[in-house]
């Protein structure tokens, strides 16, 4: 379907396995279990090894293998990094030979990069839009009985959360391991006041196996299994290691701050505690245009009430709903009283979605709101205001042009209240609200439209719900001072931290003074803090495992962050020098960030296979990336839903970074139910025909669509597509065109584009979007003619009640995937799925993905369901069967 994967915090995803399951071995070397080898493949050795120091991580993440088989076979190394994170070196070591990465310039790297492809197969990187992480792949073909290291550094700024710091780590290894160890060793000069680490797949029995120590400023933690710990069950071949193992804790505050300096470079984290907390001024946005309907305005609801529940008594509220109109619940702010929180609550209830999207009108009155309380002195003068805004879509009433809605909200905002916006979905242009929020002193953040929707929305006003400080401005002598990072905040919010750092100029320097000021919730306030810089190296340097000038590398992890975001609002001469300030220091400390890759190159046979790291950019477009280049194994293009071919179904399960496929053979003439939602109106069939004549020895007759129909009653539209024609009624209105046009017609809340024999992209506004994609053969052949597939690119859109062979996969799907084991085809391997409460035998497999290449297609690996999807759609298949292209009764 097309919803996203499940939630997973910044996290580390360790798996490494062959892509196409290649035929078992018939004798695993003696030293090894067979329980311990997949597919010749033996992945004897995984392990993280971690520092931090003073919330600085260096990650370090090694995957040994050995190829066990008698034939070459391909060895895969995959992880999953937080988004915030970037990684500082790569390597491959095979046979003992060490191939290590280089850090270049983005368009130097490719050219290289580019180059080795064109000589031979190529291992990449593949990026899976996670909510928090982007994933790092790495394929290489190792020779029969070789073994081959993959070591992957990254570095990131531990933030904190809800008064703790916290390090997720993803777990997946796919199959048991002799050795499999995480280490994480923590050094913080404050001194370290709690400690804890869990994992979600932990039993009983298994949380022995972690080992937690903190005394003073040093903390260690283990997680060290053995073969037999990790199974499922005592003669399992299956391992436990699956979900999120869990590092949090924080440090001793006897004071605002702590100040450190190392060799010339400074850090000052800054978390003052025990301050009374402001009152706040909140005005939810809420989008209610028709796109939000379904899951997406179900969830908005559900997370406002409970939003409503931990609402304090002296805070001020108010709700803007818009769509085409603009609505709001009361005219001025209200104080959360208990009769005002129940009104509220009824008032959120009745939330229902209607029309367009006026995104400028509903931030502008928000605004306007606001800065109405504050000049009528309706809300109390020291006081926190933020406007949060949820949206789906993209302004399409009202103002449109988003340069112009950017100008208008800054000039409204002034400066005087932060802006967030919360993306729901992936039908929002990302880059126009990330560019907004950051110019009004905000943030964005991607809500992922799934069961857990409300949670994240909620998730995020408790990160906001508690200002402890607002103006927060951190001073250091301005001649003994460089290159200081960012120093101005407009809110500190209770449990987070706020960090400056910076380079010292002044080598004669003793001490060094930082100096606060901000506005209480009573009363201005002022901290100071002092830090002598030869004792505070020393203290520093006295520990074994910090590693390098790390307050150095932390001062440019944090200005090469700050630069990107600055850049993200610069334009001109402004956005160039921004742009070559951060790759100057990207190439220097050997980061990879959105301006440099990293590339790897091993020469095998007069040959170069290239490995590129390239870090993606949040707001690439979900379903055309735009930095993704070649790699060896076809990765499950985007996340949609599709029938093509004869006719194949494609499901993309995207928590499982896998797909599920099925084919219906039914007689031609049949018309299919693909998709029927009740709630927006929108149907889809299609009929079936055949072969030009049927192959004597065929038992079952190939049959494709031929006419697709796909009708939506609240537009009053139905668009009947054939290889031969395409024929739209609006209303009364009937226009035909032929597959020889080029055409693109828009009208409201419909877009229609034919691409000349090629394929037909079909968007209603509020609705969905679906390719129609022509498949044409020699007019002559014998036996084929021209047929049509379908695939689906936004069906968040349809409500949740949506069904149909296709439809009923817009919802969320689960399952698991147990004994492989060798099949019919020694290259197509069987197993048993678990899904819907059923044990199914299924086929591994290849379809077709012909979206890009009507021609060729793509290979999708997919787990094939026999029988026409028995046990995994509901029902049987002839339930599917409708009356006509446009019919609504069941045969």
């Amino acid at each position: 379907p097309t919803h996203p994967p499940p939630y997973c915090p910044p996290t580390h995803l360790l798996s490494s396995l062959p892509t196409q399951p290649p035929p078992l071995p018939t004798r695993p070397l003696a030293s090894s279990s067979p329980s311990t080898i997949v597919n010749g493949i033996e992945i004897y050795s995984m392990k993280i090894d971690s520092k931090v120091t003073s919330r600085f991580a260096h990650n370090v993440i090694t995957s040994r293998a050995v190829n066990r088989a008698n034939v070459s076979k391909e060895v895969v190394f995959d992880v999953d990094l937080p988004k915030t994170a970037f990684i500082t070196n790569f390597s491959m070591t095979i046979d003992g030979v060490t191939y290590p990465g280089t850090i270049k310039e983005k368009e130097v790297a490719k050219k290289q990069y580019e180059k080795a492809v064109s000589q031979g197969q190529t291992a990449g990187l593949v990026r899976a839009s996670g909510r928090k992480t982007e994933k790092f792949t790495v394929s290489v073909n190792i020779a029969a009985a070789s073994k081959v290291t993959f070591e992957l550094t990254y570095e990131e700024l531990l933030k904190r959360n809800f008064g703790k710091y916290e390090m997720l780590i993803k777990v997946k290894p796919k199959q048991l391991i002799n050795h499999f160890e995480i280490q994480a060793n923590i050094f913080e000069p404050q001194g370290i006041s709690e400690l804890e680490a869990q994992g979600s797949f932990i039993t009983n029995d298994l949380s022995q196996v972690i080992k937690k120590s903190f005394s003073g400023k040093k903390g260690h933690v283990s997680f060290k299994p053995t073969i037999d710990q990790q199974r499922t069950c005592a003669n399992c071949s299956t391992s436990l290691l699956d979900g999120d193992f869990t590092i949090k804790y924080d440090v001793k505050r006897d004071r605002p701050g702590d100040l450190q300096i190392v060799n010339g470079y400074f850090v000052h984290f800054f978390a003052p505690t025990n301050l009374p907390n402001f009152p706040k001024n909140v005005v939810f946005v809420i989008d209610i245009s028709g796109s939000m309907s379904g899951i997406g305005i179900q969830q908005t609801r559900e997370a406002l009430l409970k939003i409503l529940e931990d609402v304090r008594e002296d805070d001020y509220i108010n709700f803007i709903l818009f769509g085409s109109d603009v609505h709001v619940w009361k005219d001025t702010l209200l104080k959360a009283t208990a009769e005002n929180l129940k009104e509220a609550k009824d008032f959120v209830r009745a939330i229902n979605t209607q029309g367009m999207t006026n995104l400028h009108g509903g931030l502008m009155k928000g605004i306007e709101m606001l800065t109405t309380a504050f000049e009528t002195n309706s809300v109390p003068k020291r006081s926190a205001s933020i406007i949060i805004m949820l949206t789906d879509g993209q302004p399409n009433e009202g103002v449109s042009d988003r340069q112009e809605i950017q100008m208008n909200v800054k000039k409204a905002i002034q400066g005087r209240y932060p802006l967030y916006n919360l993306a729901f979905g992936y039908g929002v242009d990302y880059n126009f609200l990330e560019k907004m929020a950051l110019e009004n002193k905000g943030l964005a953040r991607r809500i992922y439209p799934q069961s857990d929707s409300a949670i994240q929305m909620e998730g995020f006003y408790e990160e906001v719900a508690n200002p402890m400080l607002t103006e927060v401005e951190l001073n250091y002598p301005e001649n003994a001072i460089s290159d200081l990072t960012q120093n101005i905040f407009k809110h500190y919010y209770d449990g987070s931290e706020i960090v400056v750092a910076g380079r010292l100029t002044d080598n004669d320097l003793d001490s060094l003074t930082a100096d606060v000021k901000a506005q209480g919730a009573e009363n201005d306030v002022m901290f100071s803090e002092q830090a002598d810089i030869e004792e505070t190296a020393k203290a520093l340097q006295e520990q074994e495992y910090i590693y390098g000038d790390y307050i150095e590398r932390l001062w440019a992890y944090l200005t090469i962050q700050q630069l990107l975001d600055k850049r993200t609002v610069a334009q001109g001469e402004e956005k160039e020098n921004l742009t070559t300030e951060a790759l100057e220091l990207s190439l220097k400390y050997k980061f990879v960030t959105p301006l440099t890759s990293m590339v790897v190159t091993k020469p095998e046979d007069n040959e170069d296979k290239a490995a590129i790291a390239d870090k993606p950019v949040e707001g690439t477009d979900v379903f055309n990336p735009t930095h993704s280049y070649l790699y060896s194994r076809p990765p499950i293009p985007s996340l949609y839903t599709s029938v093509d071919g004869d006719p194949h179904f494609i499901i993309s399960v995207p928590q499982k970074e896998d797909a599920i496929c099925f084919n219906i053979n039914e007689e031609t003439g049949a018309v299919l139910n693909l998709i029927n939602d009740p709630v927006t109106g929108i149907r889809v069939n299609g009929q079936l025909i055949g072969d030009k004549r049927v192959s004597s020895d065929a038992k079952i007759q190939n049959t494709y669509f031929g006419k697709l129909g796909i009708e939506n009653k609240k537009l009053e539209l139905k668009l009947e597509v054939t290889p031969e024609k395409i024929t739209l009624q609006k209303g009364r209105k009937k226009t035909v065109f032929t597959w020889l046009d080029t055409v693109t017609l828009r009208q409201e809340g419909l877009t229609v584009i034919i691409n000349r024999k090629k394929n037909l992209v079909l968007s209603m506004g509020d609705g969905a979007s679906f390719v129609i994609v022509l498949h044409q053969v020699w007019k002559k052949h014998p036996l084929h003619q021209d047929f049509l597939g379908l695939y689906t690119l936004d069906s968040h859109k349809l409500s949740e009640r949506t069904h149909g062979l296709l439809g009923q996969f817009f919802h969320h799907i689960d399952f698991n995937i147990l004994e492989i084991h060798p099949g019919s085809d020694p290259k197509k391997p069987d197993a048993t799925i678990v899904i819907k409460n059923n044990k199914l035998t299924v086929t591994r497999g290849w379809q077709k993905d012909y979206r890009k290449d009507p021609k060729h297609g793509i290979d999708i690996p997919c787990w094939f369901i026999h029988n026409n999807g028995a046990g995994l759609i509901d029902g049987v298949h002839t339930d599917y069967i409708v009356s006509s292209i446009f019919g609504t009764t069941v045969n």
